[in-house]
């Protein structure tokens, strides 16, 4: 794994990972740069690890345990409760990728999600207006052939 400096107009990170325990072990290190409330866009082609490296941000927020984070593809959303720094924090994941329009995407209540204390992590929240406009940061996740994968992490200043 590499991490590569960041450039003056906002906070990037960029780390290569070899496997998926490098992908989670990404997720640690992330969930410890977050700060709620945030709004992240997960974006990444399928199959490129964007659940796995929520198993990292949950597992370093003593959130869940990796095995206990899944899809949430056919549910929309999951929420787990964790701490950061001695703090109350939930982590609420979501996958918009069956939803067709900003309608739809209202009936999620998403508004209410963004507390004080939350971190929302949103797949395919790319399709939708109204999240890109909402969103403190993203994660893009590329595949570098075989199980190596580019995580680019933008956050908003």
């Amino acid at each position: 794994m590499s991490n590569a400096a960041p450039p003056a107009e906002g906070r990037i990170h960029e780390f290569i990972t070899q496997s998926g325990a490098d992908t989670i072990e990404v997720g640690r290190k992330l969930a410890r740069l977050l700060r709620p409330p945030q709004m992240l866009l997960l974006r990444g082609d399928l199959g490129t690890g964007k659940t796995t490296l929520v198993k990292g941000i949950a597992q370093e927020l003593d959130a869940a345990d990796a095995d206990e984070v899944t899809s949430p593809t056919f549910t929309l959303l999951h929420e787990y409760d964790g701490t950061q720094n001695g703090k109350l924090v939930k982590l609420f994941h979501l996958d918009v990728y069956r939803l067709e329009g900003e309608r739809q995407l209202e009936t999620l209540g998403l508004d209410e999600l963004l507390t004080p204390d939350a971190l929302v992590l949103v797949e395919w929240g790319e399709k939708f207006k109204s999240l890109r406009k909402k969103a403190t940061g993203e994660i893009l996740i590329t595949s570098e052939g075989g199980d190596a994968r580019r995580i680019k992490v933008t956050l908003k200043e």
